[in-house]
């Protein structure tokens, strides 16, 4: 048996329950789960929004864990320490062999529609996606490569093409936006960051922001403008909301590349977008969901390479039973950083 955090009624505690280790997949392994992170795209599902979360889900989707179980025609072996992508691609269909396997129709998406991380053990298949945890480097900052650092590293290299010396402007400064911030900066970028909570903001400037911006004080777009010297060249809209998506467009130069990272669903699934921004400015919009796992080494050697510590990304480390507290923190501003779960015994 094991110890697990269960979504049984949307917008109440997850139930702290007692269940069945999971069987190990023939083409995968089982992870005892050393770390997980609690993520936006979990609270969407909490509050009953994401159409394939229901009442009786395990979440958990950013993670890193150490193989106790390995299948037949698993690709790792027991002991092995290993972080997982969200997205886990079958690797054989045409969306896969073309390199973009976040985008395969035949992913399997613990978290989300089979048990997922937030619990002691979590089957995983297609068991090729995961990569080795570099060593000297902890489950805790491993666990969000799965999910935030990756989103943010493909959506700045492989979908915007982000260029030392050019403007990026980061609207919401959450965990994605924060991976996004810290890795444009390494990527010989000038951030500008963007959220409501005052203290995100100064959070933003000490890792290394050239500029913050309080959303709630006029135009973001236009005060954007005038600090870059005529708009941004890149921006990442890391909510999901009409109004962070409409200023990250607005905030963008001709031919500027907007990138939508937060997740639209549920009540924003559908927005009003000033197109005309688009047309008259010459701009790229660009959509990014997870990263393809083959891209794991070029972000690994990067964060090697640069030395970028990814530690203050981390600034809360909580217990399996406090989740559905992190969870609930989502409905408002959110305090600076990221919680990740390291202790599923209590």
């Amino acid at each position: 048996m094991m110890r697990t955090a269960v979504l049984r009624e949307f917008r109440a505690d997850l139930s702290i329950e007692q269940m069945p280790e999971p069987a190990c997949p023939d083409d995968g392994v089982v992870l005892k789960v050393l770390a997980c992170g609690v993520c936006r795209s979990d609270w969407h599902g909490w509050v009953g929004e994401h159409p394939r979360i229901k009442p009786g889900q395990i979440g958990g989707h950013e993670y890193c864990g150490e193989v106790v179980a390995a299948g037949p025609r698993a690709t790792y072996s027991v002991g092995d320490r290993l972080i997982a992508p969200f997205i886990l691609a079958c690797g054989s269909c045409p969306a896969c062999q073309s390199g973009n396997g976040n985008t395969c129709p035949d992913q399997r998406l613990p978290g989300f529609v089979e048990p997922g991380a937030f619990a002691e053990y979590v089957a995983v298949p297609f068991d090729h996606n995961l990569t080795p945890l570099p060593e000297g480097m902890s489950p805790t900052i491993a666990a969000g490569l799965g999910c935030r650092v990756t989103t943010a590293w493909h959506a700045l290299t492989g979908r915007a093409a982000l260029q030392p010396g050019e403007w990026l402007a980061v609207h919401g400064v959450g965990g994605v936006g924060l991976s996004a911030l810290i890795l444009g900066r390494a990527m010989g970028a000038r951030v500008v960051a963007v959220d409501i909570v005052p203290e995100k903001l100064g959070y933003a400037l000490s890792l290394g922001a050239e500029a913050a911006v309080d959303a709630r004080e006029g135009s973001t777009a236009a005060r954007i403008t005038d600090l870059t010297g005529g708009g941004a060249h890149v921006s990442v809209e890391a909510l999901g909301i009409q109004e962070t998506t409409n200023a990250s467009i607005e905030c963008l130069r001709p031919l500027g590349r907007h990138v939508q990272v937060g997740m639209p669903l549920g009540h924003t699934a559908h927005m009003e977008i000033n197109m005309n921004a688009v047309y008259m400015r010459n701009l790229a919009l660009f959509g990014t969901r997870g990263m393809p796992s083959w891209r794991y080494p070029s972000l690994l050697s990067f964060i090697e390479a640069s030395g970028i510590d990814f530690a203050p990304l981390v600034t809360r480390e909580i217990a399996l039973s406090e989740t559905g507290r992190e969870l609930a923190a989502f409905n408002g501003p959110t305090p600076p950083g990221v919680a990740v779960i390291t202790d599923f015994l209590t």
